[in-house]
């Protein structure tokens, strides 16, 4: 066989390897953006957020929250309910009191960069 037959057909078979490599960094990088959008929904709520701010300093107690963020006791249940569910703090029990605290740590990362832009009171008001 020439010389240059088996360079084009090695060619050709890298070319199909390079792309069957960029066809899967592409499924690979629409799955994590679809991840990320379902991680995010899961903060995109103003009172959500507020309860976060808070637990960016530690566990609080059901009571804690209500009180720091004027969110009412039902509400606060019903959002801490879906933050549990979706993985975004977990609680400890002593006694009759639940407290919260944020367990996941991509959760922690985010929330100390919006902690610092939007929580603190020292924050700039958003552009």
């Amino acid at each position: 066989m020439p010389e240059s037959e088996g360079t084009e057909s090695e060619g050709r078979d890298t070319g199909s390897t390079e792309s069957e490599r960029l066809d899967a960094a592409r499924a690979l990088a629409e799955d994590r953006s679809e991840a990320a959008a379902q991680f995010l929904s899961g903060l995109a709520n103003p009172r959500r957020l507020r309860i976060l701010c808070q637990l960016t300093s530690g566990e609080k107690s059901v009571s804690e929250l209500s009180e720091a963020t004027g969110i009412s006791q039902t509400s606060m249940s019903q959002h801490l309910a879906k933050l549990k569910n979706e993985g975004i703090v977990s609680f400890r029990r002593e006694h009759r009191h639940l407290y919260y605290f944020i367990s996941n740590p991509v959760v922690t990362e985010v929330m100390a960069a919006i902690y610092t832009n939007f929580c603190a009171l020292d924050a700039a008001p958003p552009r």
